[in-house]
């Protein structure tokens, strides 16, 4: 999948950039109106900043929620940082189909989210990355 930058997210990801010093890999807005960043691997403490300070700053500046995530290779690394700070049990990719195993009923209903919003956030999310079908949580 190719990606294109509006001049939009071109000044988002140059602010992020000289604010952070983190190298960024991505930049986009979710269907939820969150700005997503993704960091290159072992950039996520400076993109994060001393006791999450970027963060804030990001947020106050640009007036609305972020995620900063750090991009890893191996897709279910990915979605480990991606699904965080929730945590799962286990993240299996078998036949284009990523399966989560979460720890119990609270955070597979936040996996999930409401007429399953957050898991098709995360699907759309991981296909810009990698090959998948879908993303099933048990």
């Amino acid at each position: 999948m190719k990606i294109k930058y509006d001049a939009s997210h071109m000044k988002f990801m140059s602010f992020f950039e000289s604010i952070t010093k983190a190298k960024l890999k991505d930049c986009f807005v979710d269907k939820n109106n969150m700005l997503f960043f993704v960091v290159e691997q072992n950039n996520i403490a400076k993109a994060i900043g001393k006791n999450g300070a970027n963060v804030r700053i990001i947020n106050e500046k640009l007036n609305r929620k972020i995620k900063i995530v750090e991009f890893n290779p191996q897709v279910e690394s990915f979605v480990s940082n991606l699904i965080s700070p929730l945590k799962a049990k286990d993240i299996r990719f078998e036949n284009k189909i990523l399966t989560i195993n979460s720890t119990d009923t609270k955070t597979r209903g936040l996996l999930i989210g409401r007429n399953a919003q957050n898991l098709r956030n995360y699907e759309n999310t991981v296909k810009r990355y990698f090959d998948i079908n879908e993303i099933k949580v048990i």
